[in-house]
């Protein structure tokens, strides 16, 4: 029978639960600070254990999960809620499905790599997006987080 490990390097586990597509992807998301163990931003060799609180970038979306167990191989997407528990607050996928919904909308799609939008982009941006106070939140929102994730 075999022994489940103590503790497992945060890449691996990561790449193991898919949240990200190869262990050198969930290793550069570490290396970018993206990942972060109680509130603090790690390396990839750093090891986790059961119980530990994580917090990600995945898909535009700050995610919060708990380490439920722990795994080195990689495992089918049907069984990953028995390996972490997601504790994400509903209102993130919501703001999330809203942005998505008005890139869709409207002509808000940049091209990937694009680079930062121009002060008239915003404007022409803020003309279409601006009807309720609602858009307007999360449209600051949006341009909050763009602004804060093209700075290297």
């Amino acid at each position: 029978m075999k022994q489940e490990p103590t503790c497992v390097r945060i890449d691996l586990w990561l790449w193991a639960v898919r949240f990200y597509k190869t262990r050198s992807v969930a290793a550069n998301a570490c290396r970018k600070g993206w990942v972060k163990v109680a509130g603090q931003r790690v390396k990839p060799a750093r090891d986790i254990r059961v119980g530990d609180e994580v917090v990600l970038r995945h898909q535009d979306i700050e995610k919060t999960v708990r380490v439920l167990s722990l795994l080195k191989r990689r495992v089918g997407a049907k069984v990953v809620a028995e390996y972490c528990e997601d504790l994400t607050p509903a209102e993130v996928y919501a703001q999330a499905a809203q942005i998505q919904k008005l890139n869709a909308s409207a002509d808000l799609i940049r091209d990937r790599g694009a680079g930062r939008p121009t002060k008239r982009d915003r404007r022409e941006l803020e003309e279409v997006l601006l009807e309720s106070e609602q858009q307007q939140q999360v449209y600051r929102q949006w341009d909050k987080g763009f602004k804060k994730n093209s700075r290297r």
